[in-house]
């Protein structure tokens, strides 16, 4: 879904835009299809009058402007890492101007945790629009409600099984219709609101002010589902890489504010005029004769939707890679121009089943609705918490004013938070458990990682010692240049000394080669590689990508080792990578059980040899068995 900004000539403004709003707004773009209906007919149901009418329109407009114009697009969308977003992004910005204090922990935590509520999102957020969209034939053919979920669920498994083709074949579409899907939406919204222009006295905050005065508890937990106006907030920073935080303002304000607002206030007009309408507030806004072609642009847009959240756990799931926080996997490059076009298997079936899942248990977007929230407000809430840090250590803004603007944004994000954590036992629960199994995944392999290095380091040996027994002439020497891949630059990797022990040979040239992921999105050509050579034929190579760079190193090696006067024929050269089984055992470090999921997670990685893009006919694999 990201693509590297310097990768491709700068594209035109109207160009950017046109792709943000086919990417970015698809979620919160979709929201008008069941966030007024939920604020009525939910788990906690208002009567449908003209002051609760005003009352919901009061606080669906000042929360959007709140959290989403004021919040998003204007403060969070300046803390960007190297032009990217998105929590993960934001967490190795922190994490870089956190380090080596006691805060340093508590903001991984905080990160890792904040990008598995994402998985969360990623899983409810297809089902409920895809499910809101298809409910429309309640309104627009009668007696067929039987169909929804079986096509719904039809619709998703399309969806996903075209994943592998990539989105390039259908992201030319995405702009246009979205562009048509917000006109469509203002327009309708507009038409209603003709007829009733009082509606717009709901802007003013006082109806919301007196809902809270007069309803207190209700009203707090109206905020639950009036949050789901607010949802795919997260992706105008999540994708500010991809196109650029210019576009993205624009976009927001030019098109999709208006249209979405509008939208909102047609629905609420429209039930000052026919109160019963609140079953489908949406489609009741068009006539007749526009409910199939409703139906089916609906339909689209929640399929877009849909697609920018699996592109975007595609995206979170390699930038979690890259960055050490879960096992290799297959990765599928999906178009030869924009690098950001990824697929990967394993997320994409996790999703549909459990996308699937969803859809066949709770059976309607009302259902799911209650469902919604907790795993987007706790993310939201987190973000702030974050950048609330950017405030006062890399910004360094005035203690008191950036003190209080942080404790108010925090302040309407628990609020939005604590009113949703009531939905927990009525399906809340599902999201939530996702993004703790998530968490605990995450959290355990980057802990297991650094058990498994300082186990190796143990046992290892120091590279001079080595460099100096090597050089006897008593070991002999074959044609052609070996690379061992090696996770540290201190000791010898185990793959060299299993190849000496075992064929007691080395080669001409060796070089021992690290792959180190840094906490930026890329990394500049120039500070790619280093090469340093040590003694005897051997060489210190080491290569540096960004957390959303291809870490593909024959092409690496191809490019940039003629400029080091690194030169390398892949035919001539052997690849030695190693290979840990790991034991889990009494050893203090983890709990048992974590232990074991670590191992699980270790078998069932993809090798160096496919994740770095290394040809099959040119490795060695050579295992060893670890303790942690």
């Amino acid at each position: 879904m990201i693509a590297r900004p310097s990768a491709h000539p700068a594209r035109p403004l109207g160009s950017l835009m046109m792709g943000a709003i086919g990417v970015v707004y698809g979620d919160i773009g979709t929201s008008p299809l069941y966030a007024m209906k939920q604020c009525f007919i939910g788990a906690h149901p208002l009567a449908v009058d003209r002051p609760h009418v005003y009352a919901v329109l009061s606080l669906i407009f000042w929360s959007v402007m709140l959290v989403v114009s004021f919040k998003y697009v204007a403060i969070v969308m300046r803390a960007d890492n190297k032009g990217e977003g998105g929590s993960l992004a934001l967490l190795a910005l922190v994490s870089r101007i956190t380090q080596d204090s006691r805060l340093s922990f508590t903001v991984v935590v905080l990160g890792i945790f904040a990008a598995a509520l994402f998985y969360g999102d990623s899983i409810i957020t297809p089902a409920i629009s895809v499910l809101g969209a298809v409910e429309g034939v309640e309104v627009a053919a009668p007696g067929f409600e039987a169909f929804i979920v079986p096509a719904t669920v039809v619709i998703l498994v399309g969806l996903f099984l075209i994943q592998k083709r990539g989105s390039a074949m259908v992201g030319a579409l995405f702009g246009p219709v979205m562009c048509l899907w917000f006109a469509v939406l203002a327009i309708t919204g507009v038409l209603n609101i003709w007829r009733h222009p009082e509606i717009l006295l709901a802007l003013d905050p006082r109806n919301a002010i007196a809902f809270f005065a007069h309803d207190g508890w209700q009203a707090f937990l109206t905020l639950g589902s009036v949050v789901l106006a607010l949802t795919g907030a997260e992706a105008l920073y999540a994708d500010m890489g991809h196109f650029g935080r210019r576009p993205i303002r624009l976009s927001w304000f030019a098109l999709i504010l208006p249209a979405l607002l509008l939208n909102y206030f047609g629905q609420g007009a429209l039930l000052l005029d026919d109160p019963s309408a609140i079953e489908n507030p949406f489609y009741h806004l068009v006539p007749d004769w526009a409910l199939l072609p409703m139906l089916g642009l609906a339909t689209a847009a929640a399929v877009i939707a849909s697609q920018a959240v699996i592109s975007g756990a595609f995206s979170v799931t390699r930038q979690a890679i890259q960055l050490g926080f879960l096992p290799r996997m297959a990765i599928v490059h999906t178009s030869s121009l924009e690098m950001g076009q990824i697929y990967i298997p394993f997320i994409n079936w996790m999703l549909l089943v459990l996308v699937s899942l969803l859809v066949v248990g709770f059976g309607s977007s009302e259902r799911l609705a209650a469902a919604y929230g907790v795993a987007v407000t706790g993310t939201m809430m987190i973000d702030t918490l974050l950048v609330s840090l950017v405030f006062f250590l890399l910004w360094k803004w005035n203690v008191f004013a950036a003190g209080a603007l942080a404790l108010g944004l925090f302040v309407v994000d628990f609020a939005f938070f604590a009113a949703n954590a009531t939905k927990i036992p009525h399906g809340g629960w599902f999201p939530l458990a996702i993004g703790l199994v998530i968490f605990v995944l995450l959290m355990t392999w980057k802990r297991g990682r650094g058990l498994l290095a300082a186990s190796l380091r143990k046992d290892a040996m120091p590279i001079d010692l080595f460099l100096r027994t090597s050089s006897s002439s008593r070991v002999h020497r074959v044609p052609g240049t070996a690379i061992f891949m090696t996770g540290t630059t201190e000791v010898v990797p185990p793959a060299l000394l299993h190849n000496l022990k075992h064929n007691k040979v080395l080669h001409e040239r060796n070089v021992l080669l690290t792959v180190l992921i840094e906490d930026v999105p890329f990394v500049a050509e120039e500070r790619r590689m280093d090469l340093l050579p040590l003694a005897s034929g051997f060489y210190r190579l080491i290569l540096r990508f960004g957390f959303m760079d291809e870490p593909n190193v024959p092409v690496a090696l191809a490019r940039l080792g003629p400029a080091r006067g690194f030169v390398t024929d892949l035919m001539t050269t052997s690849f030695f990578l190693g290979r840990e089984t790991i034991v889990p055992s009494d050893k203090p470090g983890m709990a048992p059980w974590r232990e074991q999921v670590f191992a699980w997670m270790s078998r069932n990685s993809t090798s160096a040899m496919d994740f770095f893009g290394i040809p099959t006919n040119r490795v060695i694999e050579l295992g060893t068995q670890v303790e942690i």
